[in-house]
């Protein structure tokens, strides 16, 4: 049983799930998951702009010749 001052702070309610995850130091650290997704909405600022298929598609070929190049030049 979770004591109640720790599902207080989480803000904890009967049948919400949590997450423990043990740390490399041995420590185990809990996450309520008890968040809805649509709560995460505007956590992002917008993209900048939008690149259509063709453009993503080119930059990516851009960059690998980029790379390419540069290592044989070593």
């Amino acid at each position: 049983m979770i004591p109640r001052e720790i599902r207080a702070r989480l803000n904890l309610k009967p049948g919400d799930k949590v997450e423990f995850v043990i740390q490399c130091d041995g420590t185990v650290r809990l996450f309520a998951k008890n968040r809805d997704v649509r709560e995460l909405r505007g956590m992002l600022a917008p993209a900048r702009r939008r690149l259509t298929i063709r453009q993503l598609d080119a930059a990516i070929k851009k960059r690998a010749v980029e790379r390419d190049r540069a290592s044989h030049a070593r």
